[in-house]
């Protein structure tokens, strides 16, 4: 159970360490949605996060041919560029 407490002029709400863990918040920027039920806290998702599993997911598949692997490879510069 938790309580709002008062903080300067606003008020907050505690979050025990394990639900924060449970969660999966820790050191995130959160959003907040307000619901009919009450209030749902989310954290903020990174942009590209998660694209790495996803590709190399898409990778493995069946479905993945050899020239997606030749671009996915592929250097996108060349030491040359930059003399």
């Amino acid at each position: 159970m938790a309580a709002l407490i008062r903080i300067g002029n606003s008020q907050g709400v505690r979050i025990p360490k394990t639900i924060i863990e449970q969660a999966r918040l820790q050191h995130s920027e959160l959003i907040f949605h307000v619901l009919e039920e009450g209030l749902l806290i989310k954290p903020v998702k990174k942009a590209r996060q998660g694209w790495k599993e996803q590709f190399e997911k898409a990778l493995r598949s069946p479905e993945a041919c050899q020239i997606d692997q030749e671009w996915l490879d592929a250097s996108l510069t060349s030491e040359e560029e930059w003399e």
